[in-house]
Parts: C-alpha cells; sequence; structure tokens
C-alpha cells in the first residue's frame, strides 16, 4: 500500500570572548587562524547576540554557500543560546535530529532537562542547520499541494502505483529545485559538520563540544571524521550506524517501529479499556487492519479532512518514540475501531508533520528531511531491487514494514547529484566519543548505536535499558550523570556501561 520514508530561568552574565584567537593547551587556534584557506572571514565573524525569546540571546552567522568555493555566496545560519550561569567550560553545541530539526526550537524546550552541572558550565547553543527553518532554507511546495503531498496513498503492489508514486515524486524534487535553487544542492551532512567547525571558532573554542540526538548523531560523527583534532566531548544519542546502506536502514528502522509497537500492544492489553483484542500478535494485526481500512475507505473527522493510509501511519508513529505518549495512540485506536472516525490519528499526523490547524506548516522539517537524505546518499530506484528488498522488509516486520519500502523512489529525480564522502567513519585521532542507544529505540534502533561505537576508534557504548527514541534528558540518573561527568569534568563512562 503506501509508502512512507521516515525517517520528533536568568542566567549570568559571563564575558564574551576575545576578538583575538585564543590557545588551549594543545595549540589549537580559534578564530580564522583555523579556517581553510579562502574561508577566514566567515571563521572569524564576530556573532552579534541579542535578547531574543526570554532567557535566551540570538545571533546569525554567515555560512559559505558552498565550502568548496568561498566566491560562491552566503547563506544564514539561525542561533540561540543558553548562557552559562557558572564558571563556563565552553560552548556546547546541539542538534535534536532530523534531518531537519531546529536546533532554536528544541533548544527552548529542552534546555531545562539538562542538568544544572552542565547549565552552569556551558553556554548551551541551539542552531538550525543549513537548509532548515530560520536558517537559508529548503522550500518546496505551498501549504495546499504539501499537505496533499503528505497524504498521498499509492499501491505499489501494482505498476501504476509505482508509477504514481515516482511521478509524485518527481514533482515533489522538481518543486525544490526550482523553489531552492543553488541551496538546495548544498545541505549535505559534510557541509553542516563545515559549518559547526566554523561556528565552533567564531564562538571562540578550540575544540567542539557536541551534543546530538539521531541523525544529530551523523552529524557529530561526521565532524569527528573531518576534523578529529578539534573533537572535544561528543555525545551522540539514539545514534546511526554509519556502516549501513539505505536498504539496511530502512529493514533496522522498520524492525526497530515494529519491536516498539509490539511493546505498545502488549502493555495495552495489559490495562483497562483496551480496544486490542486476544493475543499480543492478534492485537498487533488489529493494528494493522486499522492501517489498511485507512487505505481502502479513509476515516472521516469532525472536519472536512479525511485520515488516508499515510496519515494513520503517522499518526501511529509519533506515539512510539515516547512511552508516555501511549495513552493517545489507546484512544486513537479506540476511534477508528469502535467509532469508525480519525479525529486523534489526524492530531497525531499533524503534530508530526508540524501541520498547523490553519492549514500551514510551522517547520520546513519535511523539505529539509528530503534534500539532506537526498544528497547524503541514495539507494537503487530499479523496481526489481526494490521488490525484493520490499519483501525482505516485510518479512522482517509484518506490521510496519510496507511502510519503509521503496525508498528508491524518493531521490530518483533529486536535481543534484550524492555528495562523495570525504572522512574516515572511524574518526581516527578523535578523543573518545560517547554513544548511547536505547534497547528498545524505535527510530534508531540500539543495533545501530553498537555498530556506531563499534565503527569509532574512541567510540564508548552507554545503554539505556527502556522504550523511546533517545535517552538523555528523558531517562534517568544513570544516563544523565555518564553524561554531565563527561561533558562538565571530561570522565569518560566505562565503555559497555549500562543504566
Amino acid at each position: 500500500m503506501a509508502a512512507v520514508a521516515l525517517l520528533a530561568a536568568c542566567t549570568a552574565q559571563v564575558p564574551e570572548k576575545s576578538a583575538t584567537p585564543v590557545e588551549d593547551a594543545t595549540g589549537a587556534a580559534t578564530g580564522a587562524e583555523s579556517a581553510p584557506e579562502g574561508f577566514e572571514e566567515f571563521y572569524g565573524q564576530d556573532l552579534e547576540w541579542e535578547t531574543c525569546r526570554s532567557g535566551f540571546e540570538c545571533a546569525t552567522a554567515t555560512a559559505p554557500l558552498s565550502w568548496g568555493d568561498p566566491e560562491a555566496g552566503s547563506i544564514e545560519l539561525a542561533l540561540m543560546r543558553s548562557r552559562a550561569s557558572g564558571e563556563k567550560v565552553g560552548s556546547l553545541l546541539v542538534n535534536p535530529g532530523g534531518p531537519g530539526g531546529s536546533g532554536v526550537d528544541y533548544l527552548e524546550s529542552a534546555v531545562e532537562t539538562y542538568g544544572e552541572p552542565l547549565r552552569e558550565s556551558f553556554d548551551v547553543v541551539g542552531f538550525d542547520p543549513r537548509g532548515v527553518e530560520d536558517s537559508s532554507a529548503v522550500e518546496c511546495y505551498g501549504d495546499a499541494e504539501k499537505n496533499e503531498y503528505l497524504a498521498e496513498d499509492f499501491d505499489l503492489s501494482t505498476e501504476q502505483g509505482l508509477e504514481d508514486a515516482r511521478r509524485s515524486s518527481a514533482a515533489w524534487a522538481e518543486a525544490c529545485g526550482e523553489n531552492t535553487g543553488e541551496l538546495l544542492g548544498e545541505v549535505d551532512t559534510q557541509s553542516a559538520a563545515k559549518d559547526l567547525d566554523m561556528l565552533r571558532a567564531a564562538l571562540g573554542d578550540s575544540q567542539l563540544h557536541y551534543l546530538g540526538f539521531s541523525y544529530g548523531t551523523s552529524l557529530g560523527a561526521t565532524y569527528a571524521g573531518l576534523f578529529p583534532d578539534r573533537a572535544g566531548r561528543l555525545v551522540l544519542d539514539g545514534a546511526i550506524d554509519p556502516t549501513l546502506d539505505d536498504g539496511e536502514m530502512s529493514e533496522g528502522q522498520a524492525v526497530g517501529f515494529e519491536n516498539a509497537l509490539r511493546a505498545y500492544v502488549t502493555d495495552c492489553q495489559a490495562g483497562q479499556d483496551c480496544p486490542l483484542t486476544g493475543s499480543v500478535d492478534e492485537g498487533m494485526q488489529q493494528v494493522r487492519g486499522v492501517l489498511d481500512a485507512a487505505y481502502d475507505r479513509p476515516y472521516p473527522t469532525s472536519g472536512e479532512r479525511e485520515v488516508t493510509q499515510s496519515l494513520a501511519f503517522y499518526g501511529v508513529a509519533v506515539t512510539l518514540y515516547a512511552e508516555q505518549n501511549w495513552p493517545i495512540l489507546t484512544q486513537a485506536l479506540d476511534e477508528a475501531i469502535n467509532a469508525g472516525t480519525g479525529d486523534t490519528l489526524l492530531y497525531l499526523a499533524d503534530f508530526y508533520n508540524d501541520r498547523n490547524a490553519d492549514g500551514s506548516f510551522s517547520t520546513n522539517s519535511t523539505e529539509a528531511f528530503s534534500a539532506v537524505n537526498c544528497l547524503d546518499s541514495r539507494s537503487s530506484d530499479d523496481v526489481d531491487e526494490m521488490r525484493a528488498q520490499a519483501a525482505e522488509i516485510e518479512e522482517a516486520a509484518p506490521t510496519m514494514g510496507t511502510f519503509f519500502t521503496y525508498g528508491g523512489l524518493a531521490c530518483a529525480s533529486w536535481p543534484y547529484p550524492e555528495v562523495e564522502q570525504e572522512y574516515d567513519v572511524a574518526a581516527p585521532g578523535a578523543p573518545p566519543i560517547v554513544v548511547i542507544g536505547t534497547t528498545n529505540d524505535p527510530a534508531t534502533p540500539y543495533v545501530w548505536s553498537e555498530g556506531m561505537a563499534d565503527t569509532l576508534e574512541s567510540g564508548v557504548l552507554v545503554t539505556y535499558e527502556g522504550e523511546g527514541h533517545t535517552a538523555y534528558g528523558r531517562s534517568n540518573d544513570c544516563i544523565a550523570g555518564a553524561v554531565e561527568d563527561y561533558l562538565v569534568e571530561g570522565t569518560v563512562p566505562e565503555d559497555g556501561l549500562t543504566c
């Protein structure tokens, strides 16, 4: 049926950085002295911080459009920071994932979940990567067309369905190219990692201290591969295995969501008022029935919109990112099964897609997700190969697997080529890099964190035994202590620590 590629206080004033490059004990320079030739002006820029949202300061950095050509023009990067409330260690740049997640929006809601030692010691800096939201951004469809695009269903078991899906992806790619221009070919992860190094210098730090979640782990690992001598204390939470190809990632994520859904069904059936009856296997089949029914006859809602299969899948999937969301999934399934309506599923799908009640969108996360992924890597769009891969995925994940198939269509007509990798994924020479995996993470399965920790020469694996996506800020004191002791004090956790 449908194919969906998913992959969700006052501070004390601290003196500003000196305009003169500062060297640490290793002799590494900040500012323009550490810039690649031709990019000194970007590295040496002075950031002008102004109070913006309550308790935060904002600034706009200038970055080159192309890190391969200093004369190609420039773009803007949006920054927001929470100032260190005590003795400052440096700046900690944070990325919430995606690709396409806004670090500015994330920081406003998340910084209070960080431990006090971390907030005392760092200027915590959120940023919108190139292509994302308040930075120079990718643009594709207008709101009405985007609403239609996100709700589309295709029967990919038929030639006509495949052709319709291919045509839809091509139209989206064409719109992205027309409305974004040259920036669309420059929003790859390597370019964003080079932006990180520029931001490190502009912030006055000789090393990058970084906390990345989900896709943000790929960005952090890419930085370590490109700049191992400038990597400081890096924590990568909910990691993506850099050795996997697109097909392996699709299957891994399908299995991750399958396992998370099974955990939900088990919990639901153990409680009261669960609409899923019988065994856990039968409950899983009933969830699949809800999704299939949306394809055959979209669920009506109290408004004018209907819930297609694609929207129903988004509505189910978004609740699996944290077990605290399970009760609203029960409500949504109860409505669909017992009333034949989809109001709660639609609410959840809109939440996932950052859609506002008036039909507009609060972010460009969908656009940036497509753009970054299509530049970083792409899989074959050969029909026979995709069909064989789809059969494997659906066998591994009978309930959710369908929605992770035929991914090769997404980038088949992308107007810019895949970017050539310039770095060693093992990041030789980097200091210890802490990698955190959650054992039943749906979006970045635990085996991916194991894979990243094994691939990085200096990787240190920390395990959170639990449900949901990522761990720091939402799990337990053991994880919080490991992260904060490393970032603040430099104390490396024991490799294999389990929390």
